[in-house]
């Protein structure tokens, strides 16, 4: 760990210590008097109780469900530390239920669950929907998270799993923005991908439609997917992961094999959702002219940003908030969230996931190489994302696209 980063720890540490964790209960209503009482509780909470059982859809309207989302973790793949179970992963999540608050003013909800078995995930999280308006997955490992997430897509509330789509959608802001000062088409890129779990196999999906019409799916030229054999090919489908297979229904159209630096050859993005200290300069000159370059590997990334420049990265962005282009998720799950639960939303569409990232994008009305996404505490963001993502839903309802099909 570097010195700053062991600084933050040792007063992050204390600050834990201090507050007994980032979180509290607030009370909306007043509790002075008998008469506060009886409205709150008893007697007089029982006509809503009795309402509530003949109605409902009005939990969304009269009680802590319309404005909460469940943030929900098995603790398997906690930021860059893995595996650490749900005691390690409850201080990430209180984060997140503290981001939800300051950013969207949502009441988020830490739970860290005792198993990691998938199909008690998802029987424990359709027993708490009722409470909620949303569930937030969150540090949980592939491949096990995609099974989890598609199997609670009918619940009646919207299920979004950041660590994928989070990212996915910040990434295609940026990329939007990158392309601007590039000049770069995004319908004429190639894009390398190094990390096919849960963040990787997501960005990819969403690289589909990166036209800069949200209602218009426009597909980049070519993805070429990488994990630590190399490119993911045709010629290695019998050992692949389902999930990975089905990467191959729309990656490596030109079904090339060979090393992640093979893959670099004559491509215009790379994307890393992996691991530390991959690349050097010279594997970035081996990409087209202007190369663009995401390493997001936490807290290492890929490649450091001055490395990247001297091969000729024209733009870059890391996951670290020290370097310039910080792509952090709290760019889009406050908006995300506060969007799908004032439309009443049932779930998070494609749409939505899309006019999220174009509305992110469109933030910065003149980007830059050193702010080619807004700043993560940019309060102007989640208004405008929420707008965007409550607008796609209605677009959705409206075109009759809104229902799950698994």
């Amino acid at each position: 760990m570097s010195d700053t980063g062991s600084s933050f720890g040792e007063r992050s540490l204390a600050l834990h210590r201090e507050h007994r964790g980032k979180l509290g209960i607030q009370v909306k209503v007043g509790l002075e008097s008998r008469d506060d009482l009886s409205l709150a509780y008893t007697p007089g909470v029982a006509a809503v109780s009795e309402h509530l059982a003949a109605h409902p859809e009005a939990a969304m309207a009269m009680s802590f469900k319309g404005n909460s989302v469940a943030i929900v973790s098995d603790g398997s793949a906690v930021l860059g530390l893995g595996n650490i179970g749900p005691y390690g992963a409850l201080p990430v999540m209180e984060g997140k239920a503290a981001l939800f608050k300051e950013f969207a003013g949502i009441d988020g909800v830490p739970i860290v669950l005792g198993t990691q078995k998938p199909e008690e995930i998802i029987a424990t999280v359709k027993a708490i929907a009722p409470t909620f308006g949303g569930i937030n997955l969150e540090d949980i490992a592939a491949p096990q998270c995609f099974a989890i997430e598609r199997a609670l897509q009918a619940i009646g509330i919207p299920v979004f799993h950041d660590d994928q789509h989070g990212t996915a959608i910040v990434v295609l802001a940026a990329l939007l923005n990158a392309c601007k000062l590039t000049g770069k088409e995004p319908d004429d890129l190639t894009v390398v991908l190094n990390g096919a779990g849960a963040a990787g196999t997501s960005i990819a999906k969403l690289l589909r439609c990166i036209g800069q019409d949200p209602t218009v799916c426009i597909p980049v030229k070519e993805i070429l997917m990488c994990d630590s054999q190399g490119i993911i090919s045709r010629g290695r489908f019998d050992k692949l992961n389902d999930e990975k297979r089905a990467l191959l229904s729309f990656t490596n159209r030109s079904d090339r094999s060979g090393s992640l630096r093979d893959a670099l050859v004559g491509a215009d993005v790379f994307i890393g959702v992996s691991v530390a200290n991959l690349l050097t300069a010279a594997d970035i000159r081996l990409m087209n002219a202007a190369p663009i370059v995401f390493a997001l590997a936490n807290p290492d990334p890929e490649i450091l940003p001055d490395e990247a420049r001297l091969g000729g990265a024209s733009v870059v962005c890391t996951g670290r908030s020290d370097f310039p282009n910080q792509v952090n998720n709290v760019l889009a799950f406050p908006g995300i969230f506060r969007g799908a639960l004032d439309a009443g939303a049932s779930r998070i569409t494609e749409h939505m996931k899309i006019s999220a990232a174009h509305a992110l994008s469109a933030c910065l009305s003149d980007p830059r190489v050193d702010m080619v996404i807004p700043d993560p505490l940019d309060r102007s963001v989640v208004p405008i994302v929420a707008a965007a993502v409550a607008q796609a839903w209605e677009e959705d309802v409206a075109a009759g696209s809104h229902l799950w099909h698994s």
